[in-house]
């Protein structure tokens, strides 16, 4: 049986100036339970993705569906969507506005006419889920960025959405911010929400992501991540390079008793050559003779 999509975005055209349009037929499917993330250059149009997805944005052609419906751009339809699709702008405090944390936390389930016991649940577990429920009665203008980033986030996952969509949400966060917010978002994940994200980390792309669109020339183009972050043309037209691991995974495919390690991080890489070395394998990846890994 073939089930619809959790997003669909059909030939979609967008300009914010008549004669020059960011998005120019744009197809973007979006499967449930996916790990998708968006690569592209600045300006490129992910940021415009995002926000006709939510509903921010109406399409000047072609349409944007969730889950089989056409999404309605008036007060019901955009209601009924921000139930199901919820976005978390790049910087935190274009969401923040309230006094303190949970008031912050609590502003969507309100608006939505919930009984102040479902409220205060909702906003108790996606604190807890963000890690930040020690937070909860600061002052939002005292928050520490990359606290701001988590109560930003925990502010959509009260509404409990089917799809979370995160525009570059690890920019700005130094390497221990990145991990923990990756393993949130796996969390997330694992209990059922569908997760979206956009980033210039290639590397991180492929390490997270099942599959990858890639937005570049007014269009998208969706592929397996190994596929995608491997493409040096594909990822050129997005002026990107090809991430570091399916290129080291070809290397590993040529060294005995490493055929088939696919490390996808650095350090997942070091301790399986690490794990070779105590084994008695000391076969070092092949070189071309100029002091770089042959390619």
């Amino acid at each position: 049986m073939v089930t619809e999509p959790l997003l669909e975005l059909t030939g979609v055209h967008f300009a914010y100036q008549p004669e020059r349009p960011v998005l120019s037929g744009a197809d973007l499917r979006v499967e449930s339970g996916g790990r998708l993330a968006v690569v592209g250059p600045n300006g490129g149009g992910k940021t415009t993705l995002f926000r006709l997805a939510a509903g921010a944005l109406t399409p000047g052609a072609g349409q944007v569906a969730v889950a089989g419906a056409r999404v309605r751009h008036n007060r019901a339809g955009l209601r009924a969507l921000r139930q199901q699709v919820q976005l978390v702008l790049q910087d935190p405090d274009d969401q923040l506005f309230s006094a303190s944390v949970r008031q912050d936390v609590s502003f969507g389930p309100v608006n939505l006419g919930l009984p102040p016991e479902e409220v205060r649940r909702r906003g108790d577990e996606a604190l807890a889920a963000l890690g930040v429920t020690s937070l909860a009665d600061r002052p939002t203008h005292l928050l520490s960025y990359g606290q701001r980033k988590r109560v930003a986030i925990a502010g959509a996952v009260a509404m409990r959405p089917r799809l979370l969509i995160l525009d570059e949400p690890t920019a700005g966060l130094d390497p221990a911010g990145v991990e923990a917010l990756l393993r949130t978002l796996d969390d997330l994940h694992a209990a059922g929400t569908t997760v979206v994200l956009s980033t210039h980390d290639v590397d991180l792309a492929f390490r997270w992501a099942d599959a990858v669109a890639v937005v570049a020339d007014g269009g998208v183009r969706t592929m397996p991540a190994a596929v995608a972050l491997a493409d040096a043309g594909l990822l050129a037209a997005a002026h990107l390079l090809p991430a570091w691991a399916p290129l080291v995974h070809r290397l590993l495919d040529r060294v005995p008793g490493l055929v088939g390690a696919r490390p996808g991080s650095a350090a997942e890489l070091a301790a399986l050559l690490g794990a070779e070395r105590e084994q008695g394998g000391g076969h070092p990846p092949p070189h071309d003779g100029s002091g770089g890994p042959r390619r």
